[in-house]
């Protein structure tokens, strides 16, 4: 790994915290599914399978962390959702439709959203008070 970047790149994932890991996740995922999208366009079949390939490994990923014993309903709704997730991925690369990218891209964006607020919100709500 002579490459800076890549030497930085690994650094920055092996000292980030649980919270920041799981954005970095949702971001490399909405950005395979942009560059799958953008194949599917240019009709670019190897570029919008490798796309495909990562966005959909990010996601099993994202579905394998999943905590059942302390998530609850949260957690098995997000299950589903991956789930629907990893199936519209893999309809998108049989058919080259960019329209089951972009159902996807919608969700991983919604997801990704809501978890910088529900982070921003523990950490105001973990934070000491002065006074």
């Amino acid at each position: 790994m002579n490459n800076p970047y890549q030497k930085y790149k690994a650094t920055a994932v092996q000292s980030a915290s649980r919270e920041k890991l799981l954005l970095m996740l949702y971001e490399a995922a909405i950005k395979f599914c942009k560059l799958a999208i953008v194949a599917c366009e240019k009709k670019n079949i190897s570029d919008r399978g490798l796309n495909i390939g990562k966005a959909y490994d990010i996601v099993m990923e994202l579905a394998n962390t999943l905590d059942h014993t302390v998530g609850g309903d949260i957690s098995k709704n997000l299950e589903q959702l991956y789930i629907f997730m990893m199936d519209q991925l893999t309809k998108a690369n049989i058919t080259g439709n960019a329209e089951h990218l972009q159902n996807v891209l919608k969700l991983l964006e919604t997801l990704y959203e809501a978890w910088v607020g529900a982070i921003e919100k523990l950490k105001k709500d973990t934070e000491p008070r002065e006074g």
